[in-house]
């Protein structure tokens, strides 16, 4: 979401736009991914992200009380700002922000399906709290004046809705050189959290290993469940063929030096990696996962989609592109042609049509 927000945001300025950001939980550090000088930032010091981690009964005695500061503070800078349009990422504001009388038209975008917090896989009392937000979301997005998912597959999940339209994510770069495809090396990208689905990939690279140990997995990413990723490398006897590798703002040179990616997710939005993936020509297989591979690749064409959590089936598909070169490189053409629909300039432009109408 990071990386999409700041190519957005440095596409508007640029186009004459004035862009204003406003976090929650900044807490002094910098923006990962550059931001235009122009581009104003504000910081409301709400730190919903301190309770991370901590019980249910903690995170509900406190919510509350974040909340009302996050409604305060919010609503006296939009008041000052005086904006024509406020976009909300459906983050912690969506269930006050429609009620802030600043006369700005409100925008709602989601960056994953319908389906994103029933797909935590959380239980318990934390289940029935995702299922009973879930039931709300339908009322609260009623509120907006447009509401933007990512994929037509999200749109028919939720159903009849006025407000509704579909927006893509763009591609931030158009590389002028495709991958070689010759290295023997496969990538996957993304957060190390239960969404990417890093453990299944893990899994079947054991049965990859039974066909190929001159190729390497390189796992691009960070996050809480490093240590349990790197130990169930070790537990599987995996440590000289998985690595996981920081992220890094650089991430070209890795598509660059990569012949295949996967991606393991148990959900997701509209997956950049995909997007970025096939820009670079490279060949991808994926779970057919709620939402974004099924709007991005055709199966068979510019890589294959597996059945959601089969890790067998993602394991044969990628031993079956590691055999044969020349699939590889009729697949990595066929991406880096589909890809020219997730341009930046043809993205935006939808997204300046829609501010356009309203």
């Amino acid at each position: 979401m990071e990386r999409v927000l700041a190519n957005k945001a440095n596409y508007l300025i640029r186009h004459g736009y004035e862009v204003t950001i406003i976090t929650t939980d900044q807490q002094g550090k910098e923006p990962f991914f550059s931001l235009d000088e122009r581009i104003q930032c504000y910081d409301l010091e709400v730190n919903y992200e301190e309770n991370n981690g901590k019980s249910f009964i903690n995170k509900l005695i406190h919510y509350p009380f974040k909340q009302a500061k996050h409604k305060r503070r919010l609503s006296a800078l939009l008041k000052n700002l005086k904006a024509d349009i406020v976009i909300s990422m459906f983050c912690n504001d969506v269930s006050f922000i429609t009620n802030i009388k600043d006369g700005s038209r409100k925008v709602l975008e989601i960056h994953f399906s319908k389906f994103k917090r029933l797909q935590y896989g959380r239980k318990g009392i934390w289940k029935l709290a995702d299922w009973y937000r879930s039931k709300t979301d339908k009322k609260i997005i009623g509120a907006f004046d447009k509401f933007v998912v990512l994929t037509k597959e999200d749109r028919g999940y939720w159903g009849e809705l006025s407000n509704i339209e579909v927006i893509p994510n763009m591609l931030s770069f158009s590389p002028k050189n495709v991958a070689a495809l010759k290295n023997r090396k496969v990538i996957a990208i993304g957060r190390y959290t239960h969404q990417k689905g890093f453990d299944y990939l893990i899994h079947a690279w054991k049965i990859v290993c039974e066909h190929h140990t001159d190729w390497t997995l390189d796992i691009i990413g960070g996050g809480e469940l490093m240590q349990e990723l790197q130990s169930l490398i070790d537990e599987n006897h995996l440590g000289e063929y998985v690595h996981l590798v920081s992220p890094t703002t650089h991430i070209e040179e890795i598509y660059q030096q990569a012949s295949i990616l996967v991606m393991s997710s148990r959900y997701e939005g509209l997956p950049m990696v995909l997007l970025e993936a096939e820009a670079f020509g490279l060949p991808i297989v994926s779970f057919a996962c709620k939402c974004g591979p099924r709007d991005i690749i055709t199966d068979g064409i510019e890589g294959f989609l597996v059945p959601e959590g089969n890790i067998n089936i993602l394991a044969a598909k990628v031993i079956e592109l590691m055999d044969d070169e020349t699939l590889r490189l009729r697949m990595g053409i066929a991406a880096k042609l589909n890809s020219e629909r997730f341009s930046e300039a043809d993205i935006m432009n939808k997204w300046m049509k829609l501010f356009q109408s309203l």
